[in-house]
C-alpha cells in the first residue's frame, strides 16, 4: 500500500522549498552558506579558547557574595555566578589568585552562628544528626566568641566529643582544637592563649583545659608544650645555634658577599641540672657569747691605817681570838692572809656561710663554629692575615671562650657550581594557552573546510540546477509556443522534456510543487502496469 505525505507535513517543507526556490534566495544562498560556515568557525574558536572555570568559593552568605564579587571586579578578575547553586566561579588558571587576594581582604568573613545552624536542622532528624548538628553550633559560637579577641583575625574550633558509656572503665574524655588566624603583625600571650583554652573547657561539660590545643595559622603549637625533656632540649639547641648562625651572618655578610660564605654552628648544651649547698666556718670570725669560770685570789689580812696621823688609831691591831666555827664551812688559817674564788664559763658565737648553688638546665658547655669561605674564580685567594682577622671578628661575635674549648675553624675553599634543574618546555605557564589558541584556531579551520564548503558547494550546484531547469523551461514554452501563466510544472512539460537528466529535474521540481499529485501519478502509473 502506497502512503502519501500528509499536507501538515508537505505544507510545511513546502514554504520552505518556495522560500528556497525563489530567485532572491537563491542567488544568497552562497553567502548565507559563508556567515554560517564563519559562524561555525568562530563558536569552536571561542568555545575551546575559553579557559575552564572553576569554583572559587560555594554555599556562602549573600553578604559576603556580594563582597567577594565587588573584590574580584575590582582586581581584574572576570567570574561568573551560577544561577542554580549560587556559586562562584573563576578561570581555573587564576583561583589560586583570587583565593589569595581575597584572603587578603578578610574575605569570606561570615561564618554561621550557632542559632542559624540549630534553625537549619529539618524535621524528623535521627539521634546522631542532631548530636552533629548540636556540635557543630557549638563550635560555631566558641569560633565567633574567640573572633572577639583584637589579635585574632579567624578562629575554627573542632571538638572531639565521646560516646558516653555505662561503663566506667570505658569513659573517655572530650577533647578540643583550636586553629587560630592572627592578625598581621600580632600575636597572643601566654596569658591570652591560657584564657582561651579556659574558655572552651569552661564551655563543654566534662573538658579540661589541658585537653584543649590551640595553633596558629603557621602550624605552630602557641599552647603549653606537653613534649618530653629531649624535645625541649633539642628545641633550646636548634634555637642556641640559629642564634650564633644568624649572628655570624649578619658580621660577614657587608665584608665577603651573601653568596661568597657558609656558615655552621653546633652549641654543645648541658641537659642536666644541678643543685649544691655549702657551709663555711672562715677564721677569725667569733665573738663571745657567754663566760664561766672559777677564779681564786689570796690577799694579805691587815687593815691599813686609818684616822689621822700621830693620832692613837695608828695603833697596831690586837692579837686575834678564836672563836667557834660555824658548821658547812672549813677553816681557814688566819695567817695574816685572805682568799677568794669565782667560777665561769666563756661562750663563744662562731661565724659561717651557707651557699646554695643552683645550675639550670641549658647550659653551654661547648660551641663549635665552622665558616667555608668561597675562592672567586679571577680574584685572590684570601692570605692568612685576612683568615686570622675574619677569625677574630667570628670569635667576637659568638663570645669566643677558651675556658670552655670553643672552637672556630675558617677555610678557603672553591664552591661547586649548581647546575639549575632543566625545565620541560610543556611545563612552562605560557604552553597551555597556547596549545589552546592553535587547537582552538585547528578547529575553526577544520570546521570551515568539512561544514563550510560543502554547504558552499551544495548551494552552488542547486543555484546551478534551478538555473539549468529554468532554461529548459523557457526552451520548451518557445518550442510549444504556449505561455506560461506561471512556474508550475505540467505533465505535458516532462513529456516533451528533450533528455532524460532535463525529464528528471522537471519531476523532481514537479513532486516538490505538488507532492499529492505526484503520488496519485504514481500510483496510476503502477495500477496500469499491473493491469497490463
Amino acid at each position: 500500500m502506497t502512503r502519501f505525505a500528509t499536507p501538515a507535513t508537505s505544507g510545511g517543507f513546502g514554504a520552505l522549498r518556495d522560500l528556497t526556490s525563489q530567485p532572491a534566495v537563491r542567488k544568497a544562498l552562497p553567502a548565507l552558506a559563508l556567515s554560517a560556515a564563519i559562524g561555525v568557525a568562530a563558536i569552536s574558536y571561542f568555545a575551546l579558547a575559553t579557559p575552564a572555570q572553576a569554583p572559587l568559593f560555594q554555599g556562602l552568605a549573600e553578604s559576603d557574595k556580594a563582597a567577594v564579587a565587588d573584590a574580584l571586579q575590582a582586581s581584574g578578575i572576570t567570574y561568573s555566578l551560577d544561577p542554580g547553586t549560587g556559586a562562584i566561579s573563576v578561570d581555573a588558571g587564576k583561583i589560586h589568585e583570587a583565593r589569595m587576594l581575597l584572603a587578603g581582604q578578610g574575605l569570606p568573613k561570615a561564618l554561621p552562628s550557632g542559632d542559624a545552624v540549630i534553625a537549619s536542622l529539618p524535621m524528623g532528624s535521627s539521634r546522631a544528626v542532631e548530636g552533629e548538628t548540636l556540635r557543630g553550633a557549638r563550635e560555631a559560637d566558641l569560633a565567633r566568641t574567640i573572633e572577639a579577641i583584637d589579635a585574632v583575625k579567624m578562629a575554627r574550633v573542632h571538638l572531639a566529643m565521646p560516646e558516653p558509656s555505662v561503663f566506667v572503665r570505658e569513659a573517655r574524655e572530650p577533647a578540643a582544637s583550636v586553629m587560630l588566624t592572627l592578625q598581621q603583625g600580632r600575636s597572643l600571650s601566654e596569658a591570652q592563649v591560657r584564657a582561651i583554652r579556659h574558655l572552651v573547657a569552661s564551655s563543654v561539660p566534662g573538658l579540661a583545659a589541658d585537653s584543649v590545643s590551640v595553633i596558629d595559622q603557621s602550624g605552630a603549637l602557641i599552647s603549653s608544650p606537653t613534649g618530653s625533656a629531649d624535645q625541649e632540649m633539642f628545641q633550646l639547641q636548634m634555637q642556641m645555634e640559629e642564634r650564633y648562625r644568624q649572628a655570624v651572618v649578619t658580621l660577614l655578610t657587608p665584608i665577603v658577599g651573601a653568596e661568597n660564605f657558609s656558615v655552621e654552628v653546633h652549641a654543645d648544651i648541658d641537659p642536666s641540672e644541678t643543685q649544691s649547698t655549702r657551709e663555711t666556718f672562715p677564721k677569725d670570725d667569733r665573738a663571745l657569747r657567754s663566760e664561766e669560770g672559777n677564779k681564786t685570789t689570796q690577799s694579805a689580812n691587815t687593815p691599813g691605817a686609818v684616822g689621822i696621823p700621830g693620832a692613837l688609831s695608828n695603833q697596831p691591831p690586837p692579837a686575834s681570838q678564836l672563836t667557834a666555827t660555824p658548821p658547812g664551812q672549813t677553816a681557814q688559817p688566819n695567817n695574816g692572809e685572805s682568799q677568794s674564788e669565782e667560777n665561769y664559763t666563756r661562750n663563744f658565737d662562731v661565724g659561717r656561710e651557707i651557699a646554695v648553688t643552683h645550675q639550670p638546665q641549658g647550659n653551654l658547655r661547648r660551641l663549635s663554629v665552622a665558616v667555608a669561605l668561597r675562592d672567586v674564580k679571577g680574584q685572590k685567594k684570601p692570605s692568612a692575615a685576612d683568615v686570622a682577622a675574619l677569625e677574630a671578628l667570628v670569635k667576637g661575635a659568638v663570645g669566643f671562650s677558651t675556658e670552655r674549648g670553643d672552637l672556630v675553624a675558617i677555610s678557603s675553599r672553591p664552591f661547586a657550581e649548581q647546575e639549575e634543574a632543566a625545565v620541560n618546555f610543556w611545563d612552562e605557564p605560557w604552553f597551555f594557552p597556547l596549545v589552546q589558541q592553535i587547537g582552538a584556531v585547528l578547529a575553526a579551520i577544520l570546521a570551515f573546510i568539512f561544514i563550510g564548503r560543502p554547504l558552499m558547494k551544495a548551494a552552488k550546484a542547486k543555484m546551478a540546477a534551478a538555473k539549468e531547469q529554468a532554461e529548459v523551461e523557457q526552451k520548451l514554452l518557445a518550442a510549444t509556443g504556449q505561455p506560461r501563466p506561471s512556474n508550475q510544472v505540467t505533465i505535458e512539460m516532462i513529456e516533451a522534456a528533450p533528455s532524460y537528466e532535463t525529464r528528471a529535474n522537471l519531476v523532481r521540481s514537479f513532486i516538490r510543487q505538488d507532492p499529492e499529485r505526484a503520488a496519485l501519478v504514481v500510483r496510476q502509473m503502477i495500477q496500469e502496469r499491473a493491469n497490463g
